[in-house]
């Protein structure tokens, strides 16, 4: 697809901030509030540019969660062509950067998206269900965060503290901790109804959850994180988009040993790891290619 001109933008919780690029000419800065209303005039102002159109441009942004929603939505429902990078990616891709602020880096952004215009991927809304497994599984994690946080100290007291104190620390905490324990089984419930009622989701999780070591919350990460197995669907890149891949670092007779990217989703990384660990002990099959991969590297 041929584009034209490149806005870039930098997301904050407040503020968005626009660099509108005609081919390598940079042509104006705005600073709006993040708001659709504000988004939507905006919009309406550089569709007045001579030449603009929404299939002659695309808006190119950093992942940053839900700050990014409004403008995400106000785009994608005028069908605008709309591409999420990775800030690491951006970085890396214009060399040595000096100095930093909210312009520079829409303008660095922009710059981005025209430089990579022949290779950008745009992006597309997931389903309205995998969105709401995303956020359950991110409260899910809150709630776990939020009860160890409780329990840990509770069991130290044990040790090193007079039983009466432990007992009115416990007391003190256990409504809280009951109550986090019924948040936990209402989202769990409010999980498997989601996929339950979803044909395709339901598929998925039943194909998923048959793999050895494999259970609910990976599954639940695995369809999220992989957009259904829609933005990446095949075993090499999702190790790597996890951090689980070795690179060789070689410059001349210096011969590197492989290591793995510190560039990677850290939690999914951890779960893939606890799930490997599982499956090595109830699958003889893949207990056996462990220890002969583990007698190799020895």
């Amino acid at each position: 697809m041929e584009f034209e001109f490149f806005i870039g933008i930098d997301v904050s919780k407040n503020e968005l901030d626009f660099s509108v690029q005609q081919g390598k000419c940079f042509l104006f800065h705005r600073e709006i509030i993040n708001e659709p209303e504000a988004i939507k005039a905006l919009l309406k102002e550089i569709s007045k540019l001579k030449g603009f159109s929404l299939s002659n441009a695309v808006f190119c942004m950093e992942h940053t969660g839900i700050y990014s929603n409004h403008l995400l939505s106000c785009l994608y429902q005028k069908n605008a062509n709309i591409c999420l990078e990775a800030a690491t990616q951006i970085k890396k891709s214009l060399g040595n950067l000096r100095g930093k602020n909210d312009k520079v880096d829409s303008m660095r952004i922009a710059a981005y998206a025209y430089k990579n215009r022949d290779e950008l991927r745009l992006w597309a809304p997931r389903r309205e269900q995998v969105q709401q497994l995303a956020h359950l599984a991110s409260t899910r994690s809150r709630l776990i965060k939020a009860k160890k946080m409780l329990k840990t100290p509770l069991k130290e007291y044990g040790s090193f503290v007079k039983k009466n104190a432990v007992k009115q620390n416990t007391d003190v905490c256990n409504k809280a901790l009951n109550g986090i324990e019924t948040s936990l089984e209402n989202v769990e419930k409010e999980i498997m109804t989601i996929i339950n009622t979803d044909p395709e989701l339901k598929r998925l999780f039943t194909l998923v959850t048959s793999v050895v070591g494999i259970g609910k919350v990976i599954a639940v990460q695995l369809i999220v994180t992989t957009n259904e197995f829609k933005d990446i669907d095949n075993a090499k890149s999702y190790a790597c988009y996890a951090g689980l891949v070795p690179y060789l670092e070689e410059s001349g007779i210096f011969k590197g040993k492989g290591r793995i990217s510190h560039i990677a989703n850290k939690k999914i990384k951890t779960l893939l790891h606890m799930a490997a660990l599982v499956a090595i002990q109830y699958n003889d099959e893949l207990r056996l290619y462990y220890e002969r991969k583990v007698n190799i590297e020895k």
